[in-house]
């Protein structure tokens, strides 16, 4: 926690208190829109057409589930449709809703009216969080029985608060001259705030729990591997598979969760490979 709070980063956090106490937080449009189309997803009695008349309205999307729905992992056939009705048939509603999150996050990533330096963390995250994304998808998939697309959700959400903080100060511009200072502010915080913008998305309780505790290493539960494990898992490697990273493992001393996925080196460099493939899908479905 930070120790020297000056009177603009005071302002800056009681505006963030004031976020977690608001009945409704406000969303950049391009993440309100996509959160919008997500919960429409969601609901039990919701039809194809209806599915791809949602999407509809928002035309970047649109055109990026057309693309994914076309590429060689889902048109076996390659037969080119230029329908959304049939293009989320093909791709099914889990793929159209992590699809949807990918690019809320991404045009909240690349906002234009923000100073240089929260463009980069900005950046960095994005990039960091389609990383963890693939990655806990791959753990998942080969590791656990936890479902793989539930856990690429909670890999990109997983950083949430931390973008929104991020968003929100822009409007503080004059504040955080480096890095750290703003940095500071959003470790501190994140967390709560990732925590309100979960809930007030209605995002399930195993996601919420995975989002907030992906960082704590020491994490523990009885019963088999859960979704919280394959985050804490990937948020762990990703950093040790970073060459920039100063939190390289100790293959001697491994966290708790890496022992219980009974992974060694060998193991690990085998999920980085896979990563990679996993990453290239998920970039190309959204570039």
């Amino acid at each position: 926690m930070t120790t020297t709070v000056n009177n603009s980063e005071f302002e800056f956090i009681q505006g963030l208190t004031a976020d977690l106490s608001a009945p409704v937080l406000i969303f950049p449009t391009s993440l309100k829109t996509t959160m919008n189309i997500r919960h429409a997803i969601i609901q039990d009695n919701i039809s194809n057409d209806n599915l791809a008349r949602i999407i509809s309205t928002e035309p970047v999307l649109s055109a990026q589930v057309l693309k994914l729905s076309n590429s060689a992992a889902f048109n076996s056939t390659g037969k080119v449709t230029t329908e959304l009705r049939k293009a989320t048939m093909r791709l099914g509603f889990a793929k159209v809703r992590n699809l949807t999150i990918a690019v809320g996050m991404k045009q909240l990533a690349a906002h234009q009216d923000v100073n240089g330096e929260i463009s980069v963390l900005m950046e960095g995250l994005w990039s960091r969080s389609l990383r963890v994304a693939a990655l806990s998808h791959v753990i998942a998939q080969n590791l656990t029985k936890v479902n793989p697309d539930d856990a690429m959700l909670a890999g990109l959400l997983h950083d949430v608060g931390k973008f929104y903080i991020l968003n929100r100060a822009k409007h503080y511009q004059s504040l955080f001259t480096s890095h750290q200072a703003l940095w500071n502010v959003v470790d501190d915080w994140h967390s709560n705030i990732g925590a309100a913008i979960l809930e007030n998305w209605e995002v399930s309780d195993d996601i919420r729990n995975a989002v907030q505790n992906f960082g704590n290493p020491k994490y523990e539960h009885l019963g088999a591997l859960d979704l919280t494990d394959v985050i804490v898992a990937a948020d762990i490697l990703d950093a040790h598979f970073d060459d920039r990273s100063k939190r390289k493992l100790n293959w001697d001393e491994l966290p708790t969760v890496l022992l219980h996925l009974e992974l060694d080196a060998e193991k690990s460099e085998q999920l980085r490979e896979s990563t990679k493939i996993e990453l290239d899908q998920l970039l190309g479905s959204i570039s």
